[in-house]
């Protein structure tokens, strides 16, 4: 019997997290068996803020995910990291059954897409044995905050089946306002940030729905959606009641935050 898995939001901030061991989340990813998450599941959707597309599509890959590398400019040894995780078409049709079910179709089928650097960056210190199957869900950024919360509603029932749901985007992600390391961080990237966590906490899915109206500098710290819809696909999979627990926060670059967030039922 399968063990019923919590959802996740992970925030995966730069792709420099894959080589740079000054970035503080990436230990907080590389205790992820032993401090977060202790159960292993049977296989890994990921919600990426790195795969937009016009209708609902999964990636169906009946052998190794290739790692894609979805960045310019960024270190040579990047471009030789590999994470050959199993794709897991079974569950990535068992996503596309759920969500045609809930009024979501058509949903296509992607068979030639891997994993991009949303999913395997953080994943490859979570579960760097790259053993346990794994799917993608794109986006879609010309819906809303409730469009993502209530397909991610949709798929709840993955995790009674042993799939564990993971959103992984950034709580902030303005990347024309960031700064050196050093510097303090901004004010608006703080105050969004500590809106996100007690809103979270409080419950208030609603509000983090309607985040572009209820949350201050909403615009700042999210000028597109994309890496925030995965929060709201991982927060509906946990369902209305659902608690959030803070697992991790951190700032680089003066404005960009990794706070993750666990959603469980009590």
């Amino acid at each position: 019997m399968a063990v019923k898995m919590d959802a996740f939001f992970v925030s995966h901030g730069s792709p420099l997290l894959s080589i740079d061991d000054s970035i503080p989340a990436r230990g907080f990813f590389k205790l992820w068996k032993s401090q977060v998450l202790r159960e292993i599941p049977k296989t890994i959707l990921v919600v990426s803020a790195h795969w937009e597309t016009y209708a609902p599509t999964v990636n169906v890959i009946s052998g190794l995910n290739d790692t894609i590398y979805d960045f310019h400019g960024f270190p040579k040894p990047m471009y030789q990291l590999k994470y050959p995780a199993p794709g897991a078409p079974k569950v990535a049709r068992r996503v596309k059954e759920l969500l045609q079910g809930a009024g979501f179709g058509p949903v296509e089928e992607e068979k030639a897409r891997g994993l991009d650097h949303g999913s395997w960056v953080p994943l490859m210190f979570m579960y760097p044995e790259a053993n346990i199957p794994v799917c993608q869900l794109s986006i879609q950024t010309m819906e809303d905050g409730t469009y993502h919360y209530n397909m991610g509603k949709a798929l709840a029932p993955l995790r009674d089946e042993g799939v564990l749901i993971v959103g992984s985007g950034s709580a902030t992600h303005n990347l024309r306002a960031t700064g050196p390391d050093d510097a303090p961080i901004v004010s608006w990237a703080l105050e969004f940030d500590a809106w996100l966590t007690n809103s979270l906490i409080n419950g208030s899915h609603e509000d983090v729905n309607n985040y572009e109206d209820k949350a201050p500098h909403a615009k700042m710290a999210h000028p597109s959606p994309d890496h925030f819809y995965p929060l709201h696909v991982a927060l509906g999979a946990a369902g209305e009641q659902a608690k959030a627990e803070l697992i991790h926060a951190s700032f680089t670059e003066s404005s960009l935050s990794y706070s993750s967030y666990r959603f469980y039922n009590i």
